[in-house]
């Protein structure tokens, strides 16, 4: 099971999009499972799943995630509460 999540950032998305590639340089190899980042017309979207909504809640409300935005320069995002993923389909040869 999954939980997905989505952090909404708004500003100029050119600077988003460096602030999130940034944040992807500082995390762990293999630490995410299934992570989207979407441009959207006043910033970008990212969709983040975690284990289960208590995850995502102790993770989006924790110190290590403020730290982490501080220090990818990006700011605080709207977070929103998605729901549990039902199903995906992934490419063949593709894995989450």
């Amino acid at each position: 099971m999954m939980y997905l999540g989505m952090y909404s950032f708004r500003g100029d998305p050119a600077e988003l999009l460096a602030g999130h590639d940034r944040m992807l340089a500082l995390l762990p190899a293999g630490q995410l499972d299934l992570h989207l980042c979407v441009q959207t017309e006043d910033g970008i979207a990212v969709l983040d799943t975690c284990p289960n909504r208590e995850v995502f809640d102790r993770f989006s409300s924790g110190r290590e995630f403020q730290e982490l935005l501080t220090a990818a320069g990006l700011p605080h995002p709207d977070i929103r509460h998605l729901g549990e993923v039902k199903s995906y389909v992934l490419p063949p040869g593709a894995s989450a």
